[in-house]
């Protein structure tokens, strides 16, 4: 493994922040005109994708940069979103269809994230780059 798959992992994060804030304009927009497919539910859950996204960005840049606290961070909050989203998605009529299919694609964006940091190769990387930089 190489720093790139972190990138790209971060990347993925970026990603699912970008779909996360779209999800929040797509609610917007339905407030208006169907508010039955906006609901308080939607609304909540968008709002927690999308901090938690931010937040996964910033221990993502942390990684990059060598920080084994900032790859330690972004692990625990991928495995606990991926949990949290495969529960959300399970329960029957609590988000509207569209927002669910949208969930299963940030679900699939963190698996593969996961894919990606969950490894020792991953802590390897970030230490490697703590020390280069440490070197520098």
């Amino acid at each position: 493994m190489n720093i790139s798959r972190l990138a790209i992992a971060r990347a993925l994060v970026a990603s699912y922040i970008a779909l996360s804030l779209l999800a929040l304009v797509v609610l917007g927009i339905l407030s208006a005109v169907a508010p039955d497919q906006a609901g308080a539910a939607a609304w909540i859950r968008a709002s927690i994708v999308a901090a938690t996204g931010i937040l996964m960005f910033v221990f993502a840049t942390q990684a990059v940069r060598g920080s084994s606290q900032g790859l330690l961070r972004w692990r625990v909050v991928v495995i606990v979103m991926v949990v949290a989203i495969a529960v959300v998605v399970s329960i029957p009529g609590l988000l509207p269809l569209w927002f669910v299919i949208e969930q299963i694609v940030c679900g699939l964006l963190l698996l593969a994230v996961a894919v990606l940091i969950l490894s020792r190769r991953a802590t390897a990387v970030v230490a490697s780059a703590a020390s280069s930089r440490g070197a520098a």
